[in-house]
């Protein structure tokens, strides 16, 4: 019988292991929490998930609750501002695509009914449960991914290559990785 142990990324920082065990991979039908984990996933891109865990309360605050309609209005002189705020990463293409993903976000709802069913299509509507025995078996992007990502850039979004989106995918538990040895595993929860 194998012991049952927390996927080995989220490590021991009590907020990593939180985040491990009470959102990761939980389905996301919420339209401003899916903006949500778009846009941080871009600001992760080569930085660790940590970083950003750390950083999400400021995002928060600085991205106006991830309210897309609110950051779809932001101007030059509020990602100026954004550029200056320690609390997030400070990077103008992360920032000015953030708040072009907040435009093409409305977009989508207007012409494909959501991001939610939008995302959720690619996985036909149900999340996709892996059975990994170790980190080094997760992919880092699949044929999913790779046609959310396409779908996204045709669309106008910025910072969705295939690996941010299977990241995105994966927090937002379109996919659900949890290795099989871990006690959120969906066969233990159920």
């Amino acid at each position: 019988m194998t012991e049952l142990r927390r996927c080995g990324w989220a490590g021991s920082d009590p907020r990593m292991m939180a985040y491990h065990d009470e959102e990761w991979g939980v389905p996301v039908h919420d339209e401003r929490l899916l903006f949500e984990f778009l846009i941080l996933e871009g600001a992760q891109a080569g930085l660790s998930w940590q970083t950003i865990l750390n950083k999400r309360d400021a995002y928060r605050e600085a991205f106006a609750g991830f309210d897309p309609t609110r950051v779809a209005r932001f101007d030059a002189r509020r990602i100026e501002r954004l550029l200056a705020n320690p609390g997030i990463v400070r990077n103008r293409l992360k920032i000015e695509a953030a708040v072009g993903n907040a435009r093409a976000t409305l977009a989508l709802q207007r012409e494909a009914g959501g991001l939610d069913r939008f995302v959720w299509s690619f996985v036909g509507g149900e999340p996709r449960v892996n059975r990994w025995r170790s980190l080094a078996s997760v992919p880092t992007r699949t044929r999913e991914s790779d046609a959310l990502s396409a779908a996204l850039k045709r669309r106008g979004f910025r910072f969705v290559g295939s690996t941010i989106c299977y990241a995105f995918m994966q927090a937002t538990g379109l996919v659900n990785d949890h290795l099989v040895t871990c006690p959120k595993y969906p066969a233990r929860v159920a």
